[in-house]
């Protein structure tokens, strides 16, 4: 009997009898029992021998028994170890991974056939997005039967459909949250597994990254990577690292997040290498390449020039960089994490002056201690050392130079004769080294680094044009300008054929980048009477497929002498050289061959990237920002070279009109700026005022306000004085009326017979002023203007009467309450002496007041003379007869009005006749004899006048 058939004797129980079932059988059986079984014990043994029979038998149990067992998932929730064995088995059917070593013969196909049988039922178990949301709630089960399993499930099937399982996760409500608790997970085996789940989870989904990260998942991967033992740490460390690269690389808003959550200081510690460096361990140096590259996530140089600086900003102030030159200055440290640290520190000073002037700084632990610059470049140009080592210092080089002129400049000054120390070896000494070795990738290596001294500073190209190189004993110096010429002239007696042609492209390289943009240097160059005739060579012979690459090098080195030419070269000026090109080479041909540059694969390669990564040392021809330059410069020597010499002319006359109209540009620019800085001016005045104004404002406001609550109160003041007036005036009428003295009566007779001749004499004014309206009505106006003037005049003249009329109103009130007054001081017993005093007072105001009326009448009479005036004007204005009819209209009208403040007056006259009449009734009750009303009104005009002045002190 076979190991099934005692197998499946053991979960159906009883004795085999008959033939014995096949697999399929068997797992059919098997499946029915678990889709009929009522009892949860019979389902359990069920799905348990589908767990131990799904490794041999994975392609029947996963056929067959995939939704019974997606099914128990669903219903027999409550019983965690049905749960368990349903996930097991579910997880072995879609796992790919083989326990068993495969014989060597079969293992390629062996692993296909898994690779497919593990994507078919993994696409039966997604084509349900309800069975991944399942399997999320499952993992909230603490159990550890139930959570383990299902996360090593989820974890096969995010291998084998990784989009599809991860779009399902992400719209799934607390999908990514769920997973995030593994971490959580006091079970190392539980919290280590959701790593591995997490790596899967993570990949080229930028949406589930971030929302990982928000989840706080730096702080939890940081926090464990401590307790691991940083880079001392195990297997656990190396899957936090890995996951970290998922949620930064490339993801522009977790690095911000990252930076922002000051977890860039929080990486230091990782690199705190001691002097003992001796026995590192495989996991060690791969925990620490792995924090290395976490660190050149965050400055590489594919992302934002912003967030690169501030990154490498934060790496300086927290003792980052500091600490990674430790290590690049240790000794015993493992050649590849050497190797990487000197890539990183590349990335992390590279553009950010601050960096690059602390790298500067930073000495060998040697005796005398040396620039890590030199050290380094020591490295760079011995050919003992390891090639990725030396590619991996020339990138460090030109990152120190990148966007530095100062450190451009220190470099070059090395290389001059007033500052070359014979005692010390120098970066530039180096470089010369290197340039003129024997070793082609050291020729190519110091060229391109002393290109990027030179790269876009043109004061550093004409300074090395300064350089002078001792050849040999017994023979003038030469020019180091010159002494490139020389060995590329000279570079067909190099042995190798390899060799040769990478010599050349660096010097080649370094001499584009030395002369272009300088015409300075192309003199220079095109003073040496056998380079053109080397270059036109060069580009004219049919060579090699190698060789074509260096032809058009060649090419673009004289089209640079052409379009930078600045014609000081009587024998090599443009049209000479494209007259040169056109005999010897042909036109078509010299762009032919200056394409080969750009066509070239290794071309392509090196403008991808700045850093310089080649598989080995012969593919070492291109560097990234020569590319830049080719990109450049290739159209406009293409056009410099197929144009004509009018066309050349026509441009100059262009360019010269374009530089006339730039001037003119620039003058309007600044007359603009002029403009604009006085607007701006003006606006900022205009501002002050506005401010200034709006304070005064509100000051008047503020004025405004109280000077309305002064006058609140003094209406209320005058309304309560008003009423106290009116009592006391009751009170005085009673004392009348219980009996007054002698004396007291006398007054009263002499005040009331004052009232009656002012009152006369008002009447009589009022009349005198009837009569001349009258008169005017019936008279006509003379003119329009003239009637218009006059009657403006007898108008104001009407309205002085009236105030005068109402000021003597105002007196006589003023004299009845002198009178009450009078009349309390009676009663009090007052002194008569006294009461003689206000008579004679009240006398004086009296015979003021006559006066007063005497002026009145002068002032009628001239009034009656102004209207003979108008008679005689009348005569003379007949001619305009008709414009006065309308202005007489007009006239009219304003004399209604004036008759109706007349009748105003009037019935102020009437009140104040009523009140004498009041006044006489009591005296005959009080039975006194009544004299004549015209003595009286003198008196009472006078009285009024007083009461007026005095009423007018109270307003002031």
């Amino acid at each position: 009997m076979d190991r099934f058939g005692i197998l499946f004797r053991g979960v159906m129980g009883g004795q085999p009898t008959g033939p014995q079932p096949t697999g399929a059988e068997t797992i059919q059986k098997l499946c029915d029992r678990v889709a009929s079984s009522t009892l949860l014990e019979d389902r359990r043994d069920a799905v348990r021998a589908l767990k131990s029979l799904s490794k041999k038998y994975r392609m029947e149990v996963g056929t067959m028994a995939i939704d019974h067992l997606v099914r128990i998932l669903q219903t027999d929730r409550s019983d965690t170890e049905i749960l368990g064995y349903a996930l097991d088995t579910l997880y072995n059917i879609v796992c790919n991974d083989e326990e068993e070593e495969p014989d060597e013969s079969e293992e390629e196909n062996q692993q296909k056939q898994e690779d497919d049988m593990g994507a078919q039922f993994t696409d039966k178990f997604v084509q349900e997005p309800e069975n991944i949301t399942l399997l999320l709630t499952l993992l909230e089960e603490f159990d550890f039967h139930v959570r383990w399993p299902g996360v090593k499930l989820l974890t096969a099937l995010l291998k084998n459909q990784c989009a599809q399982v991860q779009g399902i996760i992400l719209v799934s409500p607390m999908g990514v949250s769920r997973l995030m608790d593994l971490l959580a997970d006091s079970r190392e085996v539980i919290r280590n597994d959701g790593l591995l789940l997490l790596q899967q989870l993570t990949k080229g989904n930028a949406a589930i990254q971030k929302i990982v990260a928000f989840e706080n998942a730096f702080e939890r991967l940081l926090d464990i990577i401590t307790e691991e033992g940083s880079s001392d740490g195990g297997i656990v460390v190396e899957d936090c690292l890995l996951l970290l690269l998922n949620l930064l690389k490339n993801n522009s808003s977790n690095q911000n997040f990252f930076k922002e959550g000051s977890y860039i200081q929080k990486m230091k510690p990782w690199f705190e290498v001691g002097d003992d460096n001796s026995g590192w361990s495989a996991q060690k140096v791969t925990n620490l390449h792995l924090m290395l590259q976490l660190v050149r996530v965050m400055v590489s140089p594919v992302n934002s020039p912003g967030a690169t600086a501030s990154c490498q900003k934060a790496m300086f102030q927290c003792g980052l960089l500091q600490q990674l030159c430790t290590i690049l200055m240790a000794t015993g440290v493992p050649a590849d994490i050497l190797t990487e640290t000197i890539n990183t520190v590349s990335e992390v000073i590279r553009g950010s002056e601050v960096n690059q002037d602390y790298f500067a700084s930073v000495n060998a632990p040697s005796n005398p201690p040396r620039p890590a610059i030199v050290v380094l470049l020591m490295s760079m140009v011995n050919e003992r050392q390891p090639f990725v080592l030396r590619c991996a210092v020339l990138y460090c080089f030109q990152c120190f130079l990148y966007k530095n002129h100062k450190g451009q400049g220190e470099i070059v000054a090395t290389l001059l004769p007033s500052t070359i120390d014979a005692n010390s070896v120098s970066a530039g000494q180096l470089l010369c080294g290197g340039l003129f070795s024997a070793d082609s990738l050291s020729n190519w290596c110091a060229a391109v680094a002393l290109a990027h001294a030179l790269q876009d500073n043109l004061t550093q190209k004409e300074q090395l044009l300064r350089v002078q190189l001792a050849t040999s004993l017994g023979k003038p110096p030469v020019s180091l300008l010159q002494q490139c010429t020389n060995i590329l002239s000279q570079g067909d007696k190099l042995n190798r054929r390899g060799s040769r042609v990478q010599t050349k492209v660096g010097l080649l390289m370094l001499l584009c980048t030395w002369i272009s943009n300088c015409p300075i240097a192309v003199m220079h160059f095109l003073h040496n009477q056998d380079n053109v005739p080397f270059l036109t060579g060069q580009i004219s012979e049919n060579l090699g497929e190698d060789e074509r690459l260096v032809q058009g090098l060649c090419a673009l080195l004289l089209g640079i002498c052409i379009y930078y030419n600045d014609n000081s070269l009587e024998n090599y000026t443009k049209e000479k050289l494209k007259q040169l090109i056109e005999k010897r080479i042909g036109k078509e041909n010299f762009v032919e061959k200056l394409g080969f540059i750009t066509k070239h694969e290794l071309y392509s390669r090196a403008a991808q990237k700045p850093q310089p990564a080649f598989s080995t040392p012969e593919h070492m021809l291109f560097d990234h920002e020569f590319t830049k330059l080719v990109k450049e410069l290739e159209g406009m020597i293409t056009k410099a070279v197929l144009k004509s010499s009018e066309e050349e002319k026509k441009e100059e006359e262009v360019k010269k009109t374009l530089e006339q109209h730039d001037s003119i540009v620039t003058q309007y620019k600044e007359l603009i700026r002029e403009q604009d800085s006085q607007i701006n001016e003006l606006k900022e005045q205009m501002t002050l005022l506005t401010s200034q104004n709006e304070k005064m404002q509100s000051t008047i406001t503020q004025q405004l306000s109280q000077i309305q609550q002064h006058k609140d109160q003094y209406n209320i003041l005058k309304l309560k004085l008003g009423k106290d007036n009116q009592l006391t005036g009751n009170q005085t009428d009673a004392a009348h009326v219980n009996g007054l003295q002698p004396e007291e009566l006398s007054q009263l007779r002499e005040q009331l017979e004052d009232l009656q001749r002012q009152n006369q004499l008002l009447q009589t004014q009022l009349t005198e002023k009837d009569s001349l309206i009258t008169s005017l009505k019936t008279e006509g106006v003379p003119s329009a203007e003239g009637s218009t003037s006059e009657v403006t005049v007898l108008q104001r003249e009407v309205e002085l009467l009236k105030a005068q009329l109402q000021s003597q109103t105002a007196e006589i009130t003023k004299l009845q309450s002198e009178k009450q007054e009078l009349l309390r001081g009676s009663e009090t017993t007052a002194a008569p002496g006294e009461n003689t005093e206000k008579i004679a007072e009240l006398e004086s105001r009296l015979s003021a007041q006559t006066a007063e009326t005497l002026k009145l009448k002068g002032e009628v009479k001239t009034l009656l003379e102004s209207r003979e005036t108008m008679e005689k004007d009348l005569a003379s204005a007949t001619s305009t007869a008709a414009i006065a009819q309308a202005e007489q209209s007009k006239l009219q009208q304003e004399v209604q009005e004036s008759k109706k403040e007349q009748d105003d007056l009037l019935m102020l006259l009437a009140d104040q006749d009523q009140k004498i009449l009041s006044l006489k009734q009591r005296l005959k009750d009080l039975g006194e004899t009544i004299e004549d009303e015209d003595d009286l009104d003198s008196k009472d005009q006078f009285d009024d006048d007083d009461e007026e002045e005095e009423e007018e002190e109270c307003d002031e």
